[in-house]
This record gives C-alpha cells, sequence and structure tokens, in this order.
C-alpha cells in the first residue's frame, strides 16, 4: 500500500457537498471554494440563507450551485442527501461535515431531546454523510473529506460535555478515515477550531463564558483547512491558530484531574462577572485611599 499522497487540488473539478452552509465557518468555506472554482452543493436549515448566498456565489464566480435545505438531526439524512442529489444528477467528489449543534449547562439538567439531537448533527450525521459519499469520492480519485472538530475535542469539557464528547469522536473518526484512504488520492483530515467569531456561542449560550477570549474568524479557520489541504501530504488534523495549537500541547502536560478541573473553571459563566467586579472594586478601594489622603 502507497503512504504517500500528493495532493494538488483542482478545485474547478471539484464538486465539493458542504453541511452548515448557511452561516460562519460553513459560509466562509463556501465562497472561498467558489471564488477558486468548485462547484458547490450547500446543505443547511434555513432555505432562505442558502439561496441567498448561493445566488450570491452564482452572481459573483458563476459557479455551479446548488442548495439542499436538509435538517441532519433526521435519521435518513445521510440517504436522503444521496437520493437528492442523485436525483439531480449531480457526483459528489469532495465532503465538508461542517454542521454542528451544541449545548451549555449542566448536564443534569439537559433536556434530553436536545442531546439526541445533538448527537445525531454531530456524530451521526458526519459518519452517515461520510459513509453515503465516499463510494463517490473514492471512485473520483482526487477528493477530500474535511470534518470539522473543536478545541472542545482535546480535553474535557464541563458543561458542554455531549458536546467535547462528540467532537473527539470526529476528531478519532477522521484519523482513523485518514489512514484508511491512504493510496487512493483522497485525503481526510479534521479541522479544529477555538473560539470563532460565528453564531455559535449565541445559539449555544456560552457568550458569558467565552466574554474576553480572543476569538478567531471564521475566515482565519478556512485559510487554515485550504493551507492545511494545499500541502503535498496533509496530517490527519489540523489546529486552527497558533495559540490554540500551543494549548492544545500544554493540556498534555497536565494530569486528567488536572484538565478537567481547569476546563470547568473556565467554563464558569460567573467567572467574568467575579473578576469584573473584584476589578472594580479594586478600583473603588484605590479611589477611596487617594481621597483620604488628600
Amino acid at each position: 500500500m502507497a503512504y504517500g499522497v500528493d495532493m494538488t487540488i483542482d478545485f474547478a473539478t471539484q464538486t465539493v457537498l458542504l453541511t452548515g452552509a448557511s452561516s460562519g465557518i460553513g459560509r466562509s468555506f463556501a465562497r472561498a471554494l467558489a471564488e477558486r472554482g468548485a462547484g458547490l452543493v450547500l446543505v443547511a436549515r434555513r432555505a432562505d440563507r442558502l439561496e441567498s448566498l448561493a445566488a450570491e456565489l452564482r452572481d459573483r464566480h458563476g459557479t455551479t450551485v446548488h442548495t439542499i435545505p436538509t435538517d441532519l438531526s433526521v435519521p435518513s439524512a445521510g440517504a436522503d442527501l444521496l437520493a437528492a442529489t442523485a436525483q439531480r444528477g449531480i457526483r459528489v467528489t469532495s465532503l465538508i461535515n461542517n454542521a454542528g449543534f451544541g449545548s451549555f449547562g449542566a448536564f443534569a439538567e439537559a433536556d434530553p431531546d436536545r442531546l439526541a439531537r445533538e448527537i445525531a448533527v454531530d456524530v451521526s450525521a458526519p459518519v452517515q454523510l461520510t459513509a453515503a459519499f465516499l463510494p463517490q469520492i473514492v471512485g473520483a480519485g482526487s477528493g477530500f473529506v474535511i470534518n470539522v472538530a473543536s478545541m472542545a475535542a482535546y480535553a474535557p469539557s464541563p458543561r458542554m460535555a455531549v458536546y467535547g464528547a462528540a467532537k473527539a469522536f470526529v476528531l478519532h473518526f477522521t484519523e482513523a478515515l485518514w489512514v484508511e484512504l491512504r493510496g487512493v488520492g483522497v485525503v481526510a483530515f479534521a479541522l479544529s477550531p477555538g473560539a470563532t467569531s460565528t453564531e455559535f456561542n449565541q445559539v449555544v449560550g456560552t457568550e458569558d463564558a467565552t466574554a474576553g477570549a480572543r476569538k478567531r474568524t471564521p475566515e482565519a479557520v478556512v485559510a487554515t483547512a485550504l493551507a492545511h489541504l494545499a500541502r503535498r501530504d496533509p496530517g490527519p488534523s489540523v489546529i486552527d491558530g497558533r495559540a490554540n495549537r500551543m494549548g492544545a500541547v500544554a493540556g498534555r502536560l497536565f494530569s486528567r484531574r488536572a484538565s478537567v478541573s481547569l476546563m470547568y473553571r473556565i467554563t464558569d459563566p460567573s467567572r467574568r462577572e467575579r473578576e469584573s467586579g473584584r476589578g472594580r472594586g479594586r478600583r473603588r478601594g484605590n479611589g477611596e485611599r487617594a481621597r483620604v489622603g488628600g
């Protein structure tokens, strides 16, 4: 078996199925790929946003863009998308599983139905879509599979226990896929962003927990992925951002107990308020002393 691969992608020959395309990292992927001449199959729940983005890309780049509104929490989503593309005569040559769904809060207080949908979107859908479309991709012999994981995959995630576990699954699944596909002209890798300026924090409810964090832009995340893809022999995973890469390395130095305890403190939504309060208290104290001294 040949274990080297020279990934020189001619995007003009690619038809990329992209999930979670209506906003954030997915939308930035769509714009970057259309700019490079790739054909696109855009998948998300919100049909109006998909159509608006598709019109923008067609007008700006003249590329072929299909839209297939889909709820990826439905168990048959993979089979349904395969049937929909076949009905339209679309041959998918590359796949980006970007759609994600998270929950924030104590697990004991979580809604079981929401957790089930989260697992369906974050775990089942990437597996189903990869299984459904990989034969086409391997048959084309020059494509790629990018599965969007997260920095949450690298350490337990208190208050986001299911999300972190799901992204760890995506990371391990994709890295195994990477080595299985060596020698067939197809590369698979996991992309792990950290805090990113998207709607995710507002939807999930992590704005307080991530307040003050230096967030990356979706465009920067996509640039990291495409730069990795352009390497002669892309590795099985890539972390976006130097600080995030350093954090992943540093995390290996901690015990499991220390790591999860640290993450519990970091994700405490009241931490910022307490720190802000201490800061105001210090400022008031200094002012009072100044007045007394004056």
